[in-house]
């Protein structure tokens, strides 16, 4: 069974800004290839999308907890499916990456992003696969919380739109891998 969680926050306010890719991509994702949402679970503290059966289930979700807070959601969902972090897949944001490029990883430390180093602390390990996209530092020294909190510039957003399908196309290989 496998975990794929999009990061980000909430609020509807927070919807299309850079600290929401992750959770944009699985709900584009989603609606994309399954023609669906994903589902309200408040006692997950996530909304989810399920396919596949048994072993071969993977769940796609998305926290209702704010990003700072997204360990809680995964924990909730690795305990109650009992998944283990090898099997969980986070998609996120990254400063450390320009605009239009990604990273898929595993066993990578924070590197200051709140919504992983909460998931380090309730996981207790590190040792899961992220896919990183990146958003690029300000570069008009705007405060990083505010930065990653405002909405992509249309240049960013056509960036974005072009590396998604390839994005897509590493979400299918890690549903596909045994």
């Amino acid at each position: 069974m496998k975990l794929i969680v999009g990061l980000g926050n909430p609020d509807k306010k927070y919807q299309n800004t850079r600290h929401n890719l992750g959770q944009k991509i699985i709900i584009d994702y989603v609606e994309k290839f399954y023609k669906t949402t994903l589902t309200n679970k408040p006692n997950l503290s996530a909304k989810i999308f399920e396919i596949g059966q048994g072993s071969n289930k993977t769940i796609f979700a998305t926290p209702t907890e704010y990003m700072n807070n997204s360990g809680i959601t995964v924990q909730k969902i690795a305990d109650f499916y009992k998944i283990s972090p090898l099997n969980i897949f986070i998609v996120h944001d990254d400063l450390d990456l320009p605009v239009g490029e990604y990273r898929v990883q595993f066993d990578r430390g924070p590197a200051g992003h709140n919504g992983i180093k909460s998931i380090v602390e309730k996981l207790n390990t590190q040792q899961f696969h992220r896919l990183r996209i990146g958003i690029g530092h300000s570069e008009n020294n705007i405060p990083v919380e505010d930065y990653v909190l405002q909405n992509f510039s249309q240049e960013e957003s056509s960036k974005v739109s072009s590396i998604t399908p390839e994005i897509f196309k590493e979400i299918e290989n890690y549903i596909s891998t045994i």
